[in-house]
């Protein structure tokens, strides 16, 4: 390992490579790392017979149930509203743009029980827009219904910032070549657009899903929090929590970690083998 470092501290033309990798290690290390072990400890720390009977509880199968596939389908949903929304601020200039480019950022400044609230009272029977849907019978709050809409809130600024850099870098001349050749323009976005947005496009699924996977402050104010209806598991660490049973909280943290862990991986590696196809694609 010591030989490996060596030889790319010699071939290197940035200097301070041995300084910024004992920075970013002691960084991970305090800000990741330790806690993540800690809390691996705290759960194991009964052992994994314990562990196992904590985290598999009817009352929970079912909060992960509605957590993750909540978390799911809202990052489904922001994967294409994100990109047409990523689209429209890239490609095109109109009166408003720089207000609505701002409104994207919204979600990240705003607290996340002051949405929370402003959803309920929007989406509610008796709010803007949940009235409508109720006189027909249609809860959107207080339900699973609320927790996607909560998670499509906080979740579509991960896919818009994430597509938009890409999608102004990528110009029109590709496309234009396209469509001089003969290309339609089903062809041209699968074959010219798509190859070059889909890592990107990924990461911003991958994003919005842990995003959602770990949401609290603005779902449990729209989400009804009903045992085996609409609790979703960050609320159970938080009772766990509140009843002094820091062990049962920390197992149910590392579900879900080990969960969000385990997508993140799976994207980044899906990425990996997509990023030479689209090479080949443009270059073709």
């Amino acid at each position: 390992m010591s030989a490996a470092l060596a030889r790319f501290r010699r071939r290197s033309p940035l200097p301070g490579f041995g300084l910024s990798l004992g920075y970013s290690t002691l960084y991970l290390s305090l800000i990741v790392l330790i806690p993540f072990a800690v809390m691996l400890a705290r759960a194991s720390s009964s052992g994994w017979a314990a562990f196992a009977a904590a985290v598999w509880t009817p009352r929970l199968l079912a909060s992960y149930r509605l957590t993750f596939g909540a978390s799911l389908l809202a990052a489904i949903i922001n994967s294409g509203l994100g990109f047409l929304v990523a689209w429209m601020l890239a490609r095109y200039r109109f009166p408003g743009r720089r207000l609505l480019d701002a409104l994207i950022d919204l979600p990240f400044a705003l607290p996340t029980s002051v949405a929370g609230i402003t959803l309920a009272f929007i989406f509610g029977p008796n709010g803007w827009i949940g009235r409508w849907f109720n006189a027909y019978g249609i809860g959107l709050a207080f339900n699973a219904c609320g927790i996607v809409i909560a998670l499509v809130f906080v979740g579509l600024p991960f896919v818009v910032r994430t597509l938009q850099p890409v999608i102004e870098e990528l110009g029109t001349e590709e496309e234009e070549a396209a469509g001089l050749l003969g290309a339609s323009r089903g062809l041209t976005f699968r074959h010219v657009i798509w190859p070059a947005l889909r890592p990107a496009l990924l990461t911003g699924f991958g994003l919005a899903f842990a995003r959602g996977v770990g949401e609290y402050g603005s779902v449990i104010f729209i989400a009804g929090n009903r045992p085996f209806v609409s609790e979703i598991t960050s609320l159970l660490v938080i009772t766990k929590l509140e009843q002094f049973d820091f062990t049962g909280a920390a197992s149910i943290a590392v579900v879900m970690l080990a969960v969000s862990f385990l997508v993140l991986f799976s994207l980044n590696l899906a990425q990996k083998f997509m990023l030479p196809r689209s090479s080949g694609g443009a270059q073709r």
